[in-house]
């Protein structure tokens, strides 16, 4: 995902509006006399957001009577603001820059935490010898900056490297042609994407398309700095209206039968992408629909719960690990309304009724064959 101003700290806090009146109040009228719902993603159409198109396309909303629109993300739009601003009834954001939106005044609370996993990766060739953080000194390390790299400083700190003056930072932009070229030694990727360009790439020397042996990745996941990402976010004091508690039950059933239908046909959601209108190619986004499965699945407590231990981890990075320019994404703990499992649990139960394998237990990804340019 390149995610530069929909994860921006900076831009996006100072001005954030709480408001009550989202688009799709509770009584509005969608298709056929549906409840219309907006949801607001936080990048591009791409497999990163599948679950919840196949949720449309599948008629999943539908069978919880919504009519869901799903507003496309993009540079100049943050999915918390756009909620809680009033402009969406629910957004897909990364935790800790939601929080920090909120610690800013949004009143906004993560209702299902989708992604169990990190999906952020630091990626090298494999002659450079980066394999864990300690291995970053003295390289020049790539970076998207804007609330993006709390988990890389995090490593390195944890690393006992000091990120202003052990490493040479160097801004990336959000492709990997600088590592591709040579002007970075370690860059920035997300599993589901950037990670998958460089081996869409034809290497030089052999003509044939990069291999995974050609590169070393650095899994924040296995270094133990790894944050919480894509979650459902609701509006915190719309919660306190029991007909729009009861559209959150709803909607996020409805989206994580949704991601089960991804779970079981990465393909089909792979097309459903691509019928969607994103402009990433069809083995690009197989790769991802397959990638996001493996930040899902398995779910041994069920798939949306927002783990404690993954939210305690990702509350003090967030409050401890600091950037180039000495800031922490939050200054202190969240309140206790900033997250909510009340509604996941209820839609799990929903899901049940309807025998939806919510946990994932058997849950092997696929092997994809990527093209060139990911076509």
């Amino acid at each position: 995902m390149k995610r530069r101003l929909l994860c921006v700290l900076a831009v996006a806090l100072a001005t954030v509006a709480c408001s009550t009146t989202a688009p799709g109040t509770d009584s509005s009228s969608g298709a056929g006399g549906s409840q219309k719902v907006v949801l607001q993603l936080q990048w591009f159409t791409q497999g990163q957001f599948a679950g919840y198109f196949a949720a449309r396309d599948q008629g999943f909303y539908r069978e919880q009577g919504l009519d869901v629109e799903i507003k496309e993300g993009g540079v100049d739009i943050v999915p918390q603001t756009v909620l809680a601003q009033g402009q969406a009834d629910y957004a897909i954001a990364w935790v800790p820059k939601a929080l920090a939106s909120r610690e800013q005044g949004a009143g906004i609370t993560d209702v299902a935490q989708v992604f169990q996993r990190s999906g952020t990766y630091q990626v090298s060739f494999a002659n450079k010898g980066i394999s864990k953080a300690a291995d970053l000194a003295g390289k020049k390390v790539g970076n998207w900056g804007f609330g993006n790299e709390f988990e890389l400083f995090a490593g390195m700190t944890s690393a006992g490297l000091k990120p202003a003056s052990d490493v040479t930072l160097v801004q990336q932009q959000f492709d990997m042609q600088a590592l591709l070229s040579g002007e970075i030694d370690a860059a920035q990727a997300m599993s589901y994407n950037e990670y998958a360009q460089v081996l869409e790439a034809p290497n030089p020397a052999t003509g044939k398309l990069y291999q995974p042996s050609d590169f070393t990745i650095i899994d924040w996941n296995a270094q133990g700095t790894a944050m919480l990402q894509d979650a459902i976010w609701a509006n915190t004091e719309r919660l306190s209206d029991p007909a729009y508690q009861e559209t959150t039950t709803k909607f996020i059933a409805a989206s994580l039968k949704g991601w089960a239908y991804c779970r079981d046909n990465p393909e089909s959601c792979r097309d459903i992408v691509v019928k969607a209108g994103s402009t990433l190619g069809s083995s690009h986004q197989l790769w991802q629909v397959n990638e996001v499965n493996k930040l899902i699945w398995p779910a041994p407590a069920g798939a949306g719960v927002i783990d404690d231990a993954a939210w305690t981890r990702t509350v003090q990075i967030a409050r401890t690990a600091v950037n180039a320019d000495g800031q922490t994404v939050l200054t202190k703990e969240p309140d206790a309304q900033a997250r909510d499992n009340t509604y996941v649990q209820r839609a799990l139960e929903l899901l049940k009724t309807q025998n939806v394998d919510v946990v994932g237990s058997g849950y092997q990804p696929k092997q994809v064959t990527l093209t060139e340019g990911g076509k």
